[in-house]
């Protein structure tokens, strides 16, 4: 199949506000040794994607350094973590055999070849990614999901926020039977989370709040905690013999105030700081009740092979809250941003907008 030589893609030359996201053109990249090149069916963004541009994570010897997910960023920089497209070329010691198959991107950029390796970047941080109409990434990290009945808007959704859940819900050991506490629960983490935990056979506490509550429980929450209400209280409330694993996006006060709410051996994953990275708590809850707090940043390779066979299975089912072109990557980030809807939003290098860029269900693409 043919490939321009020029794409549109949309890309940041320094840090800012929604402002500093510009649709230009491009070359198309060509695929090194060891990768392929992936005409974008859609990218799904995140609050990466945000902090990314904002500069917004700091260094370890700085918090309020000026940083991408893990160091500077080499500018310019093409957005988008989260790629779900068909290969329409292959780069030399690939196999042609994955041309015109349909596939997710893993994005993650890996400390070592193990199965179990960390991920130490990110597609869209550390290297360019998919706010395009193509782009490369290593053939061990693209996934062949041809089959799977889920669209290409729904497999997009799936890398950093389906796997950030299960590598929170596998680095926190949940088990059946156990209780989950989830926060954030309407953005996209949070509802993989609720779906995974669920299909774990736990029960699922999840924290939301006004219209947002109905989705929550929709979305197989069995009880719903009021953010606008005391949340420490509910929690008692809601379970009375403590909750096993806190799976937590916002941190902030939360952590200093649920704590004390874990039972015997509980765990506490971190994987978000929306609440705030400044935390305090009463050490006590932890050595006295043998308690632990776990930081979980997206996945490893194990974690992603599995989610990708619930992908092929259609065992998830990702919710999709607006549809935009690429042109609309600023209006994207900034209703991101606002944080009033529910499941996660895409981006369509091919999307013709109606309704001022939002859409709750394009038709699908395969």
């Amino acid at each position: 199949m043919g490939v321009p030589d020029v794409m549109r893609a949309v890309r940041i030359t320094r840090h800012g506000g929604p402002e500093v996201l510009e649709l230009t053109e491009v070359a198309v990249p060509v695929p090194r040794a060891g990768e392929v090149l992936v005409q974008v069916g859609a990218v799904a963004l995140n609050n990466t994607d945000l902090w990314t541009r904002e500069g917004a994570y700091g260094r370890p010897d700085d918090p309020k350094a000026l940083s991408g997910w893990r160091g500077p960023i080499d500018f310019p920089r093409i957005q988008g973590a989260d790629v779900a497209g068909r290969v329409v070329a292959v780069g030399t010691g690939v196999t042609g055999g994955l041309v015109g198959r349909r596939v997710v991107v893993d994005p993650a950029i890996y400390d070592t070849e193990g199965p179990d390796a960390h991920p130490v970047g990110l597609m869209g941080s550390e290297r360019d990614g998919g706010y395009a109409e193509y782009v490369t990434a290593p053939v061990k990290r693209v996934h062949d999901v041809t089959e799977s009945p889920l669209t290409d808007e729904q497999l997009a959704t799936l890398p950093t926020a389906y796997g950030t859940a299960l590598g929170m819900i596998e680095r926190g050991r949940l088990r059946k039977g156990e209780t989950a506490l989830v926060s954030g629960a309407s953005g996209g983490v949070g509802l993989a989370l609720i779906q995974i935990a669920r299909a774990r056979g736990a029960r699922v506490l999840a924290i939301s709040s006004g219209p947002k509550i109905d989705a929550v429980r929709e979305a197989g929450a069995h009880e719903v905690i009021d953010r606008a209400g005391d949340i420490a209280e509910q929690i008692r409330a809601a379970a009375r013999e403590g909750v096993d694993v806190a799976l937590d996006v916002v941190a902030g006060e939360l952590v200093s105030e649920g704590l004390p709410l874990l039972r015997e051996g509980g765990r506490w994953v971190i994987a978000g700081a929306l609440g705030g990275y400044g935390v305090t708590f009463d050490v006590r809850r932890l050595y006295l009740h043998n308690a632990q707090v776990i930081g979980s940043a997206m996945h490893t390779p194990t974690h992603f092979d599995l989610l990708m066979e619930l992908a092929r299975r259609a065992e998830i089912q990702p919710v999709i809250a607006a549809t935009f072109s690429l042109d609309q990557a600023a209006q994207a980030q900034e209703e991101l941003s606002r944080r009033e809807h529910v499941g996660k939003i895409v981006m369509r290098p091919e999307f013709h907008p109606t309704d001022h860029g939002r859409t709750i269900s394009g038709p699908p693409r395969r």
